[in-house]
């Protein structure tokens, strides 16, 4: 992925078609040594490549993925009825009171004051 990100950034700054070197710049930069296999794996699959048509193809993939959420709220409906959602309640109170009375023991003094 870092090789990838930085063959974007060499596209941002200008570069058409990055070289190996305009990439190893880039990711020695912030410190990273870059593998040769992988840098030329990356640099052979995206030459002669519109890096605008490629994002367009991968969003279009991203689109069609299914995107989680709608199964825990069916699945606690189904379960149970009322009483689940008290007793979460309830649970979700005790933490706080407990946090509140650590504060209390350290006389306020947090670790980020």
């Amino acid at each position: 992925m870092r090789y990838v990100a930085a063959y974007l950034l060499a596209v941002l700054g200008g570069k058409a078609e990055p070289a190996k070197t305009d990439i190893e710049k880039i990711l020695s930069s912030v410190g990273i040594e870059a593998d040769d296999e992988k840098l030329k794996k990356v640099i052979g699959e995206l030459k002669g490549k519109s890096i605008e048509d490629l994002i367009s193809q991968g969003r279009e993939k991203l689109s069609s993925m299914p995107v989680g959420g709608g199964a825990a709220p069916a699945a606690a409906a189904a379960g149970g009825g009322g009483a689940a959602p008290a007793e979460e309640k309830k649970e979700e109170k005790k933490p706080a009171k407990e946090e509140s009375e650590s504060e209390d023991e350290d006389m306020g003094f947090g670790l980020f004051d």
